[in-house]
């Protein structure tokens, strides 16, 4: 089996009104969610805002995932930058605060060719020995990663897992075929996780993993058991999760979703804005559907 596999929720970033970590309910979350059975934690995805938070704060919600894992599940932590020698000092101090693996990133202004994308991604995966997940997201991304230079970056020794949220679950078996098993995938909530595992995923990293993270485990186990029957029993329901995601701003909906039960996670981080009133009761009334509050 994968190294990493199974569940591992994109975390949310607490940051309060002064721009400070807020440390505790991070703490209790990244606490919850390990007793919930996750397989990893992943601070600085999508979910996690880090288009919209400093180097400051950016490493100092990486220190408080790592202090609260404490070891028990591996965290792999984002890094994202528009310049190569941003990522490359974001990889080595991450590396450095002993996170089990990186989450690669790339921010784009101005249009890549398929040449300079590789080279942003080899000079991450040079900056460490850690494993790399390469992420690529064409909604959010101006450059995404085509199958040839995918092919070509799964040579590299450590680069070995793929976070594919293209919504092109066809694509996924494109690209497993053609890294002949040597780029592990994990989906995204964009994919159906359960036909991605069926595929030969290993898993899936994902929001919305956060505020049902047992129910997601549950799915996990029976997708690598092989019960597809009860897998599809588990994910019809979860698949509701998906398009709330879609229907909403990815953080402020998971924001708002875990403070619903409970976790005091703050708002999310301006120029972005809460949840209206109709989509938090969208959100409420989702979730309690599901058994979740």
């Amino acid at each position: 089996m994968s190294a990493f596999h199974g569940v591992f929720p994109y975390l949310v970033s607490p940051i309060d009104a002064d721009g400070k970590v807020m440390e505790a309910p991070l703490a209790a979350l990244c606490e919850a969610l390990i007793d919930a059975g996750v397989h990893g934690l992943t601070p600085l995805g999508s979910t996690g805002e880090f288009a919209y938070l400093s180097w400051a704060q950016r490493r100092r919600v990486v220190e408080v995932v790592l202090e609260a894992a404490a070891g028990r599940v591996p965290v792999v932590a984002g890094v994202a930058a528009t310049a190569t020698a941003d990522a490359v000092a974001q990889t080595r101090a991450f590396d450095a605060l002993g996170c089990d693996g990186i989450l690669a990133i790339l921010e784009a202004y101005f249009p890549l060719k398929d040449d300079a994308i590789e080279g942003y991604f080899r000079a991450i995966s040079g900056a460490t020995e850690r494993p790399v997940v390469l992420y690529t997201n064409p909604n959010f991304q101006r450059a995404d990663l085509s199958l040839p230079l995918l092919t070509a970056l799964a040579k590299v020794p450590n680069i070995a897992y793929l976070k594919d949220a293209s919504s092109n679950t066809g694509r996924l078996l494109s690209i497993l075929e053609a890294t002949e098993g040597n780029l592990a995938i994990f989906a995204a909530s964009a994919h159906v996780p359960a036909a991605v595992m069926l595929l030969g995923g290993v898993g899936w990293m994902a929001g919305p993993a956060c505020v049902a993270p047992r129910e997601s485990v549950a799915l996990y186990e029976a997708c690598r058991r092989g019960a597809w029957e009860d897998a599809m029993v588990l994910q019809r329901p979860l698949w509701r999760l998906n398009q709330l995601f879609a229907r909403h701003m990815l953080a402020p909906c998971i924001k708002t979703g875990l403070s619903l039960q409970g976790f005091a996670v703050g708002d999310p981080l301006p120029p972005q804005a809460p949840l209206g009133a109709e989509a938090q009761e969208d959100v409420r009334r989702t979730l309690a559907s599901l058994g979740l509050l």
